[in-house]
């Protein structure tokens, strides 16, 4: 039962990285057309809120029994991880934007070993480890080297929120009071549209983008099925996969799955959009995937032994 817990979280989390892998393709067609990037996260993280808002209401008890545990997903896990990258981007380069962002799982083991006082496995931190390598090349660092302090620090930031976002997935999965993930997510959405309203401005949208055609490679797309696909695909799915299969295994596994992210954003890109995938970029993806598998074999123990604490399985009938 434990070992197919622990392959169905290994699939989720790999299928929900594939999804949000797939926000930047569908997402940069519309940015290219004229709509505001910080515009489509609005549209992206309101789109989710409003679909999943029937479910908010079922699952209203979760205001009055989880407050602070939603009120911080939304404003770190979902505001939090795209406003600081956005606000990085600004002054540094994607790629290496994308590269801080992701030190998040690293960040993560930090939390478990330091703050909760939770052994970490040699192989989720060795698999950490390898997966920021791996990434250094996917990104290709190297090609901008010279950095702003600032930008740096936003990008900082945006892996310490993604790093949050595995805690806040994880709350109450150790106990009888476990939060309905579609009603996390939801509220979640909720919160997250609140903050976004401040930063994004949207009042401020180019609405004829949206009623018009977008180039996906050499492909005239209706933006009503990019943005369909950013919401639906990319961000309510992603989100709801992403947080059962952080429940099924532990976020300092589920933090380095979660890196192959970049990767799929690279591959989709060279497929879909005709970008250039490099020698370096193809060995990155190699290593993010090995680094991937390193880290979920810290689950695996020989009969008898204990698991340390952050790496135990979580009942599957709990989720």
């Amino acid at each position: 039962m434990q070992a197919s817990g622990r392959h169905a979280g290994l699939g989720l989390a790999l299928i929900s990285a594939i999804a949000f892998g797939g926000s930047g393709v569908a997402a940069k067609p519309l940015i290219e057309a004229g709509l505001d990037p910080l515009h489509m996260v609005w549209l992206r993280v309101a789109g989710a809120a409003l679909v999943l808002s029937p479910l908010a209401w079922r699952h209203r008890d979760l205001v009055r029994r989880k407050p602070l545990l939603l009120a911080g997903f939304g404003l770190v896990a979902v505001a939090g991880v795209q406003a600081f990258y956005f606000a990085s981007l600004s002054r540094i380069p994607v790629g290496v934007a994308l590269l801080l962002e992701y030190l998040g799982p690293a960040l993560l083991l930090g939390w478990i070993r330091f703050v909760q006082r939770r052994p970490v496995t040699r192989a989720a931190a060795a698999g950490a480890a390898v997966a920021v390598v791996g990434l250094a090349c996917v990104v290709q660092i190297w090609a901008g080297l010279s950095l702003d302090l600032l930008g740096v620090l936003l990008g900082l930031a945006a892996a310490c929120c993604q790093a949050f976002y595995f805690v806040f997935a994880d709350q109450g999965s150790d106990g009888d009071d476990l939060p309905d993930p579609m009603g996390m997510i939801a509220y979640g959405m909720i919160v997250g549209t609140l903050v976004m309203t401040v930063i994004a401005r949207p009042w401020q949208i180019d609405w004829q983008v949206l009623g018009g055609d977008a180039a996906l490679g050499d492909l005239m797309v209706p933006a009503p099925v990019l943005l369909g696909w950013v919401v639906l695909i990319a961000t309510v799915f992603a989100y709801l996969t992403g947080v059962v299969s952080v429940r099924k295994l532990s976020p300092q596994v589920a933090g380095v799955v979660a890196c192959l992210e970049a990767v799929v954003a690279t591959v989709l890109a060279w497929v879909l959009l005709g970008e250039h995938l490099s020698t370096w970029q193809i060995i990155g993806g190699a290593l993010v995937l090995g680094g991937a598998f390193i880290a979920q074999t810290s689950r695996q123990t020989a009969p008898g032994v204990a698991e340390p604490v952050a790496a135990l399985d979580r009942d599957p009938s709990k989720v």
